[in-house]
């Protein structure tokens, strides 16, 4: 293959055992492998300017030509964990929620679930740079990532946003795919799945790379995420981008 395709990756927790296989693999030959956040590479996919990326699914409307690519992502059957709203108060007495819009899955998710799930006619507000800090009394927030994982033990009330999904839902959700812009070929594809499975058969490896303190990261990679998009997950997946579209 004489033109490289482009890969954008994200450098998180979740993401790190992926991202270990890819880099330790023959597909490297393959790719030109760069790491942004996700807006960024939500971005650059639309603008053509890369080939493939580890994308938020609520990204896929606003992409010409997007498709998931390979059988690995980022999803959960259940508590995920790293993704909740975050209280000092009960659900019923939650009258404001700041969301966090630098991410737009999660934001989605949190929306639906209040108005569908909780059935709550709350107060949406923009999260400001240190919207944490702002979380308290009647006012609630979505945390996301290794900053939630970080404040699980800060809050008395975690309500985890995957795991309220699947209790609405009866499926499974995914948070993140590889999106290309464009058909890939299959000899391509294969590689790149075979990578990110590489990945995930040296979790103690990726796990001693990453010292984190404040969850255990082998629950949170072998229970809380799960990588594969089996049919479960897809399923889960058309049902959110309906649900998001009004499809």
């Amino acid at each position: 293959m004489t033109d490289k395709i482009k890969v954008g990756g994200v450098s998180y927790l979740n993401t790190k055992p992926l991202l270990y296989g890819i880099e330790r693999s023959k597909v490297m030959e393959m790719i030109e492998l760069s790491v942004d956040y996700p807006s960024e590479l939500a971005r650059k996919l639309q603008q053509g300017a890369i080939d493939m990326a580890l994308l938020p699914v609520a990204a896929l409307p606003g992409i010409e030509g997007a498709r998931v690519v390979g059988a690995y992502g980022i999803a959960s059957d259940g508590n995920v964990v790293s993704v909740a709203l975050f209280s000092q108060v009960p659900m019923e007495e939650i009258e404001t929620v700041y969301l966090d819009y630098q991410s737009r899955t999660s934001v989605r998710l949190a929306q639906l679930l209040l108005e569908r799930h909780w059935k709550k006619d709350v107060v949406l507000k923009p999260a400001p740079e240190h919207y944490i800090d702002y979380i308290n009394g009647t006012s609630a927030g979505v945390i996301i990532g290794d900053r939630a994982l970080k404040q699980l033990t800060n809050f008395a009330y975690v309500y985890d946003l995957a795991a309220a999904w699947k209790e609405h839902t009866g499926l499974d959700f995914v948070f993140a795919a590889w999106v290309a812009n464009k058909e890939l070929p299959a000899d391509f594809v294969a590689a790149f799945n075979d990578a990110n499975a590489e990945g995930l058969r040296h979790l103690p490896e990726v796990i001693a790379e990453n010292d984190f303190p404040y969850y255990d990261l082998h629950t949170y990679y072998t229970e809380n995420i799960k990588y594969k998009l089996d049919e479960s997950k897809i399923a889960g997946l058309n049902r959110f981008l309906q649900l998001i579209t009004g499809a």
